[in-house]
């Protein structure tokens, strides 16, 4: 991975390249964002710009033998640490291990904005917690007590810090504090919060921003020639999260908005009818839609709001799905708009906890047919 490689984030970039230039590149620094951030990605370009042979000014060459093996994810003092399953007593612990080696290196190379659910399904670990176990921390150590290979630097990336196990996250405090020369430490999260506090206090942060809408809008139509109508639709949902905004792009479903409108409709007019077939529709289909269609349906409540208070100037809505919008607007008032989001809201969470789509469908539906039209 490449700086050039990931979208905007033109600050962070800048600070982290300046570091380097400097050479005043903290030996462990975490970087920190919400779920959907570029923190791995900026990590792992960071990783491949400390052990470049002909750095440029803004990036790493990409052709030296360093360049060529990072880009690979093979540079042999580049060192990985994330969460894997358990690895049972009856299984060859270092043939899984060679094999969970493989699978990451593929993770990298052809999902590299992917997150933690994309890294379990993967190595179809759905059924198992995922974690770092007590035995990585003594690997850490040993790994990082020889000498380096090829390059200046050692660098070691553990991603999902706060999946360590504590005695884990406990037996790296000494060697994080006062790593070997030369030795950097990569700590990528998205949870600080659940990170040691003696962890946090030996680390300096990196926060990553999600992308701008620009910055997804660009993506999408530089590298995945997405139409701007659905580029649109795309953006709203994945509100700067650019591996959400991928799969969206990957899904067969891309009528959000033509469905949202129908379905508000139907409940407005209390058809009945049509909203039982709306609910036999969304139980069909996969989750990832049916959590995208209620996510979608927060993000109208949202601009409904601002056009009703009058700060349509900062709306997001685009073409269709504004005329939608300002139409919506003049038939809800603030109550109404406070009470669809809520029961959206709610219906997300049931819907996440493997309720009954179909009937947390209706249910929704009659609900929102009674605040727009109370008996």
């Amino acid at each position: 991975m490449k700086f050039s490689d990931i979208p905007g984030l033109a600050t962070v970039k800048t600070r982290l390249i300046d570091s380097v230039k400097q050479n005043h590149i903290a030996h462990a620094q975490l970087f920190l964002g919400k779920p959907g951030a570029l923190n791995l990605p900026l990590a792992l370009a960071y990783a491949t710009y400390l052990h470049c042979e002909n750095r440029g000014e803004h990036n790493a060459c990409g052709t030296c033998a360093a360049c060529s093996k990072s880009l690979k994810y093979i540079h042999p003092d580049t060192h990985f640490v994330y969460p894997f399953r358990s690895i049972p007593k009856s299984e060859d612990v270092d043939q899984v291990k060679s094999e969970a080696s493989k699978l990451w290196r593929s993770f990298l190379l052809h999902q590299p904005f992917d997150d933690l659910t994309g890294w379990i399904n993967l190595y179809e670990g759905e059924t198992k917690p995922a974690s770092i176990s007590v035995e990585t921390s003594r690997e850490i150590i040993r790994t990082l007590s020889l000498k380096s290979f090829e390059s200046k630097y050692k660098v070691m990336v553990i991603w999902q810090p706060e999946l360590m196990h504590p005695s884990a996250a406990n037996g790296i405090l000494k060697i994080l504090e006062e790593p070997p020369a030369n030795t950097f430490f990569l700590l990528v999260s998205n949870a600080a919060e659940r990170l040691l506090p003696t962890v946090l206090s030996r680390t300096q942060m990196v926060q990553v921003p999600l992308l701008t809408d620009e910055d997804i809008d660009i993506y999408l139509t530089q590298k995945l020639s997405v139409t701007e109508a659905r580029r649109q639709e795309i953006i709203q949902l994945a509100d700067g999260n650019l591996n959400l905004a991928i799969k969206l792009n990957s899904s067969e479903d891309d009528h959000y908005a033509d469905r949202f409108a129908d379905w508000m409709r139907s409940c407005f007019k209390r058809d009945y009818g049509k909203l039982v077939a709306f609910a036999d529709d969304f139980h069909d289909l996969d989750k990832l839609n049916q959590r995208n269609l209620f996510q979608y349906g927060l993000g109208l409540m949202h601009e409904t709001l601002l056009h009703h208070s009058g700060a349509g100037a900062i709306s997001r809505a685009k073409s269709g799905e504004l005329k939608f919008v300002k139409d919506f607007s003049k038939v809800m008032n603030v109550d109404k708009i406070a009470s669809v989001n809520s029961l959206i809201s709610q219906a997300h969470y049931h819907l996440e906890r493997n309720g009954s789509p179909k009937m947390i469908f209706l249910d929704l539906s009659l609900q929102i047919a009674n605040v727009f039209n109370p008996n």
